[in-house]
């Protein structure tokens, strides 16, 4: 709370037993232990108060809806749990047992077998992926192919050379 290390608590017990004496310390820490007891307890109650009046409200509800929400995978492991639990935690429903593959059920037609399912849908998918390549292959067929890298210009021609003598400037004929 006020996080106070023991060199803290050392000072303000050196403190307080000088201003108030050693008789009169003992009733003083008791005193003080007392109060901050009475203040946990009130805490306490208050916290016990507000999370009442939270489930009255239902805010809970939507705590548990909005952490489910940003943890989709973890929401999606407690509706299962949910679901196989039912009502009472800590009993499991018992499951309906799985005919074996090939007797027949209630339509008079055999199961079908899990290997023509999975086969069929592998089929699928691997038909699909074919499909996206070669149409990925015909849009970049269809591209024009890249221009030609421009060449970088030539390097300026040079500037010509200061002459060496500054150029002659009219003189003034009357001065002379």
């Amino acid at each position: 709370m006020f996080d106070l290390g023991w060199t803290e608590m050392v000072i303000i017990g050196v403190v307080a037993l000088i201003v108030v004496g050693p008789k009169e310390l003992p009733g003083l820490f008791r005193a003080v232990g007392q109060m901050v007891g009475k203040a946990r307890g009130m805490a306490r109650e208050f916290s016990r108060a507000m999370e009442a009046a939270a489930d009255e409200a239902g805010v809970k509800e939507i705590d548990r809806t909005i952490r489910a929400a940003t943890r989709p995978m973890q929401y999606g492991a407690d509706r299962l749990r949910e679901a196989a639990l039912g009502d009472r935690p800590g009993r499991t429903r018992s499951a309906a047992p799985i005919p074996p593959a090939g007797t027949p059920i209630e339509g008079g037609r055999p199961a079908p077998s899990a290997g023509t399912a999975t086969s069929a849908l592998a089929q699928q998918r691997a038909e699909e992926r074919a499909r996206r390549l070669e149409e990925a292959a015909a849009r970049g067929a269809a591209r024009p192919p890249p221009a030609a890298p421009v060449q970088a210009a030539q390097a300026p021609a040079p500037a010509p050379a200061a002459p060496a003598t500054p150029p002659a400037t009219p003189k003034d004929e009357t001065a002379a």
